[in-house]
C-alpha cells in the first residue's frame, strides 16, 4: 500500500467529525438536498425503468411539518377536558329525560288522554293572553295605584318577550321530540326552545302579584304551584328541556328584579297613558 494512502487513512480515522456522534454536521444542507432532490427528480424519465427513484431525505421531515400544521377541528382529541366530559354528560342527560317526559307530546303518547288539559294549562303562560288581559284591565281601571301596577306590568310582559325570543333566536335550541308549533307560538316568536319563555313569563308574573296584590295564603300557594305546572306543563308536552324550563324560571326571577330596579311612578304612568290615548283618540 503506498505510504500516502496510509498517511489519509489515519488522518480520516483521527477526524473528529468522522464519529458516529458528529456524523450529522457532514450532512448537506436543507436547501443544498432540495436542489438535489430536485435534479434527481428531472433526470428520473432519463433514466432506466428498472431503477426507482429514492426520495430526498429531507421529504419526510417535510411531510411531518405539513401534518403537524393540520386545522384544530381535523385533529382527534385524544385527551378531552374534564369540563368536556362533564357538559356532555349533563347535555345527554338532560335530552334523554325530556324526551321520556314528553309523555303527552302525541294523542298516541302513554298521557294522550290528557293532552288537551294540559295544553289548556300551557296557554295559561302565553304572553297574547297576558297583555291582552293586562290591556283589558289597564282601560277599565279607574284608581292611579291600579295603573301604576298595571304599567308596570305590560312593560315587563313586553321585556320577558323580547328578551325571551332575542335568546331563542340566538341559541337556536330545538326541542327534544320533533313537535308543530301552534300559532300562538309563533305570534309571539317562541319557536325555539331555549329557555322557556312560558316558565320565565310565569315565574315573573306570580312573583309580580305576589308583591303587588294583597292575597290570602291559599290563592299565594295556588300562584305558586300555577307557576310551576305551567312550566312543567311545556315539558310534558315535549316543547322545551328540563334545562329550558330551569333556565326560565331564572330568568323570570331576573326580569323581575329588572322591573322593580326601574319601577315607574305614578305620575310617569299617567303621562305614557296620556299620551297612549291621544295616539289612539283619532282613530275612535
Amino acid at each position: 500500500m503506498p505510504a500516502h494512502q496510509s498517511r489519509s487513512r489515519t488522518r480520516d480515522r483521527n477526524n473528529v467529525l468522522n464519529r458516529p456522534e458528529f456524523m450529522s454536521l457532514n450532512q448537506p444542507l436543507r436547501g443544498n438536498a432540495e436542489v438535489r432532490s430536485a435534479s434527481r427528480r428531472q433526470s428520473g424519465p432519463k433514466a432506466s425503468q428498472g431503477q426507482h427513484e429514492c426520495p430526498a431525505p429531507g421529504d419526510g421531515v417535510k411531510d411531518r411539518r405539513e401534518s403537524s400544521q393540520l386545522p384544530e377541528e381535523d385533529c382527534m382529541q385524544l385527551n378531552p377536558s374534564f369540563k368536556g366530559i362533564a357538559f356532555n354528560s349533563l347535555l345527554a342527560i338532560d335530552i334523554c329525560m325530556s324526551k321520556r317526559l314528553g309523555v303527552c307530546a302525541y294523542n298516541t303518547s302513554s298521557w294522550g288522554s290528557v293532552r288537551s288539559m294540559v295544553t289548556l294549562l300551557a296557554i295559561t303562560g302565553h304572553a297574547i293572553p297576558w297583555i291582552g288581559g293586562t290591556l283589558l284591565c289597564l282601560t277599565k281601571s279607574s284608581t292611579l295605584a291600579g295603573q301604576e301596577v298595571l304599567v308596570n306590568l305590560l312593560l315587563a310582559l313586553i321585556l320577558d318577550i323580547m328578551t325571551v325570543a332575542g335568546l331563542q333566536k340566538l341559541v337556536k335550541r330545538k326541542g327534544p321530540l320533533d313537535i308543530t308549533h301552534s300559532f300562538l307560538d309563533i305570534i309571539a316568536m317562541d319557536v325555539y326552545a331555549f329557555p322557556a319563555a312560558h316558565a320565565s313569563r310565569a315565574a315573573m308574573v306570580s312573583k309580580f302579584l305576589l308583591n303587588h296584590l294583597v292575597l290570602a295564603v291559599p290563592l299565594r300557594i295556588l300562584l305558586v304551584l300555577w307557576a310551576f305546572l305551567v312550566g312543567t306543563s311545556r315539558i310534558v308536552l315535549g316543547q322545551h328541556h328540563l334545562t329550558d324550563v330551569f333556565c326560565g324560571f331564572a330568568l323570570g326571577f331576573l326580569h323581575y328584579n329588572l322591573v322593580e330596579m326601574v319601577w315607574l311612578s305614578s305620575n310617569t304612568c299617567q303621562t305614557l297613558l296620556s299620551i297612549w290615548t291621544l295616539s289612539w283618540s283619532p282613530l275612535f
